[in-house]
């Protein structure tokens, strides 16, 4: 007893110090995140202390700190000695119609990766990787270690939730950045990403940080920095670590909303994807190829993985995953098949509702942001941790940038249930296309930069 009143004695040091502007030794930063752990500090200090490094924010040996120390807050995974160089990941911070990893991990798998994708529920606008998954019936992304293990020996990837014993200390800490108003601090999102990858035992990892109109960070510098932070910790944790920064302004795709998501992943995996969605799965997947050295350089790692989308190998691992996770063979297959009747599985919304443009001239931007903002208030998303997540919501784009229309032609369908689709949403929607002359039409690629280690 008497030990765990001396740490909380000096823990309103430890936040007056940061509070201050100074720099936390190793010990410091370690009595914070046990403290965390073992409940041992109150939520008010926590909160404090989020907030001084938030205000204040830390220099590289803070940050590295702060993440091996909750990396190291729960179980750290370990792996058979055959798969050493075979374990890989990818994080994304999250976009508009972001479905990436659906195709990824399967993609990855059938080029002889192991990926224990640990993903996370959607926060924001639409759900997050697992509330997509799980509206395929039967998904079930509560696996144990063991089954942990066996997908990944029979299949080659899973995506599942964040265990209990997982980083533990993130669950906390993350929680209360929600309702501190300190999610947006590069140390904390470093520390958190970076440290769940971490207890993967990550052989690399690739990042795909994404900024613009859509995304957390609005502009390629902010994006930038967080991913050389990401980078430089994931490295200084003995991960081969790049990103990929991306361009978040329009969906990704054009679906929106999470069974609508897996049935345009399923669509990508048959060889049929939209363009935008293959260079951001042939690009991260080219870069980890090419980090773990089964691939000479980031071109030939980018044909690879376009290789096994074309092919079938893909959609193959993909497949046994779902079984592998619990849906039937049934389905599996049924939703694999060629000409697949993805209604006949998947859950349909009661309504669809098809926008029309309300003047001619060419495509020159979608608002994603502006779309998903009215999803999530029918009901694609959660406001806050444990809320239901209604999978039928979403949206599909009918049009493409650069795409020349004429007035009254549909480019949105909406699909809902209730709450209806109100006058003023659809007011909003019609504000997120942008038309005008061919000649305003700015296109630039969608990967504006890599960064290596």
């Amino acid at each position: 007893m008497a030990h765990q009143e001396q740490s909380t004695a000096t823990f309103p040091e430890h936040i007056r110090k940061k509070r201050n502007g100074e720099q936390l030794s190793a010990g410091e930063i370690r009595d914070f995140v046990q403290g965390v752990k073992d409940k041992t500090i109150q939520e008010s200090q926590i909160g404090a202390m989020l907030m001084a490094i938030w205000l204040q924010g830390m220099v590289a040996e803070e940050t590295l700190a702060l993440t091996k120390e909750m990396m190291m807050s729960g179980e750290v995974m370990s792996w058979p000695a055959e798969w050493e160089g075979l374990m890989v990941d990818k994080h994304s911070t999250g976009g508009v119609g972001d479905k990436i990893s659906l195709v990824l991990a399967p993609a990855l798998a059938a080029c002889g990766c192991k990926v224990p994708m640990i993903s996370g529920r959607g926060l924001a606008h639409t759900g997050g990787t697992l509330d997509k998954l799980e509206s395929i019936p039967g998904y079930n992304v509560y696996q144990s270690v063991q089954q942990l293990h066996r997908i990944l020996e029979e299949v080659g990837c899973c995506i599942v939730g964040q265990t209990d014993n997982l980083v533990p200390a993130d669950k906390v800490m993350y929680a209360l950045r929600d309702v501190t108003s300190t999610v947006d601090s590069l140390p904390l999102i470093t520390g958190s990403i970076i440290s769940k990858k971490g207890a993967e035992s990550l052989s690399a990892l690739v990042l795909d940080v994404k900024f613009g109109n859509a995304a957390l960070y609005k502009d390629l510098g902010s994006a930038k920095s967080l991913a050389q932070s990401m980078v430089t910790v994931g490295n200084s944790l003995g991960i081969r670590t790049g990103a990929v920064l991306s361009r978040m302004n329009c969906p990704i795709g054009r679906c929106v909303g999470n069974t609508l998501e897996v049935m345009e992943s399923l669509e990508c995996l048959k060889g049929r994807g939209p363009d935008d969605i293959l260079e951001l799965v042939t690009s991260l997947g080219g870069l980890l190829l090419w980090m773990i050295g089964r691939a000479g350089s980031l071109e030939e790692g980018k044909k690879v993985i376009s290789k096994t989308l074309q092919n079938g190998a893909a959609l193959e691992k993909f497949q046994n995953m779902m079984i592998g996770q619990g849906v039937t063979s049934q389905i599996a297959a049924s939703l694999c098949s060629t000409n697949a009747d993805y209604y006949s599985i998947l859950r349909r919304a009661h309504y669809q509702t098809e926008l029309e443009t309300q003047g001619h001239g060419t495509v020159l931007d979608i608002d994603g942001m502006v779309i998903a903002q009215v999803l999530h208030r029918l009901g694609a998303g959660r406001s806050k941790a444990g809320d239901p997540v209604n999978h039928s919501v979403g949206a599909e784009l009918l049009v493409s940038l650069g795409q020349k229309v004429e007035k009254g032609q549909p480019w949105l369908r909406v699909h809902y249930e209730t709450p209806a689709l109100s006058a003023e949403q659809r007011l909003s929607l019609q504000g997120a296309l942008t038309l005008g002359t061919a000649d305003h039409l700015h296109t630039q690629p969608l990967v504006a930069e890599i960064i290596l280690p």
